[in-house]
């Protein structure tokens, strides 16, 4: 493999849960490369790195440490990669989610679809459901704001989504490279899933009272007739849906309990996850997430590793919208963390003169 020189050509940090995402993003590589020659891990960083390119871009891939999920481990290892690569632009949260489907509300998602957290209004694309105060009557207030992804990224979407209207995905052909160039991948072993869709009649959307039968490692036992109607599809190509994320620290399989985060944090909602909230305020990224399943008791394995390369798939198909021009005139992931604790600290200072003033008045 390569080996560059300077690390400071890495100008994208791309950060992924669970291993099997992180084998997603390693083999859409381009180039795959050695530890750079200057590198120099912060003592404080105890996180592990793949080196690559993707197109004309160079990125750095960090996953979580193994058996760890939630926002506060992803806020640490996004905090670490900027400890030992200050020089990191722009960020990406690629993995697995839960999808909210509504096919008579047409919301329909289904497994191996992409969501990209896309701001809203005064949502900045990611939601942290669990942060936030109970009020009278059942209502739910949200406090704090996550911040928005990077403006590089949301122009990149922007010009994405355009050519979709136009053509097919070139998404599509980074699957097919990908599974060419690794036959493994698309290949099941030991009963444990391949990189690769699924199969229809394991897709399956149920009605919100029926829960999976205790004790069923599948979903044989399940009735058909507790299923939602949907229309069938005629492809296996994932579909694109872009809207609001929910996160917080709960792996929500109930529908009970994921049909009530819906009613909190509204309609928009099409995604839950573990983590992304513990990014947006300390690495400007955008979420990505593939659908593995539908949050409920049905919930199983079986669409995480197909979920995880579509969602990959469709992270490397943004950047060829990236320009390298316009990253590089993007400030430092760094600087805007400092800016930001800086405003704060003014908030604060302003909060405990003002405070002082109303003493002194009263």
């Amino acid at each position: 493999m390569e080996s560059l020189e300077n690390a400071d050509v890495y100008t994208i940090g791309w950060i992924a849960a669970l291993p099997i995402e992180r084998a997603a993003a390693t083999a859409l590589l381009d180039d795959r490369h050695s530890v750079p020659q200057d590198f120099e891990q912060n003592s404080s960083d105890s996180n592990s790195y793949t080196w690559g390119r993707m197109g004309v871009h160079n990125i750095v891939i960090a996953s979580l440490p193994d058996g760890q999920y939630g926002t506060t481990s992803a806020a640490t290892t996004a905090s670490n990669l900027l400890a030992s690569l200050p020089q990191i632009r722009i960020g990406l949260m690629v993995g697995i989610g839960g999808g909210i489907s509504r096919p008579a509300q047409e919301r329909d998602v289904r497994l191996g679809d992409v969501v990209v957290g896309r701001p809203s209004g005064t949502i900045e694309g990611v939601l942290q459901y669990d942060l936030g105060k109970a009020k009278s009557g059942q209502a739910w207030e949200r406090t704090g704001q996550l911040s928005s992804p990077p403006q590089v990224l949301l122009n990149a979407l922007s010009s994405l989504r355009a050519e979709h209207e136009i053509g097919d995905p070139k998404m599509l052909e980074f699957l097919k490279t990908m599974w060419e160039a690794n036959p493994k991948m698309r290949k099941s072993k030991n009963k444990v899933p391949a990189f690769i869709h699924q199969g229809f009649e394991h897709d399956r959307l149920f009605k919100s009272g029926h829960a999976h039968p205790l004790g069923n490692k599948t979903c044989e036992a399940c009735e058909a007739a507790w299923e939602e109607e949907r229309d069938e599809r005629d492809t296996t190509d994932p579909e694109i849906h872009y809207g609001l994320i929910a996160s917080g620290n709960t792996l929500v399989k109930d529908a009970d309990i994921r049909d009530k985060i819906l009613q909190v944090v509204g309609e928009d909602c099409i995604c839950l996850e573990m983590e992304a909230a513990g990014l947006m305020n300390h690495f400007p990224c955008l979420v990505i997430r593939g659908i593995c399943d539908y949050a409920d008791s049905h919930k199983n394995d079986r669409w995480q590793r197909y979920a995880s390369a579509t969602a990959a798939a469709f992270a490397k198909e943004l950047l060829t919208y990236v320009p390298v021009k316009n990253l590089k005139s993007t400030q430092k992931a760094i600087d805007i963390l400092r800016s930001v604790s800086e405003d704060l600290r003014a908030t604060q200072a302003v909060t405990i003169s003002t405070k002082e003033d109303v003493e002194n008045i009263r």
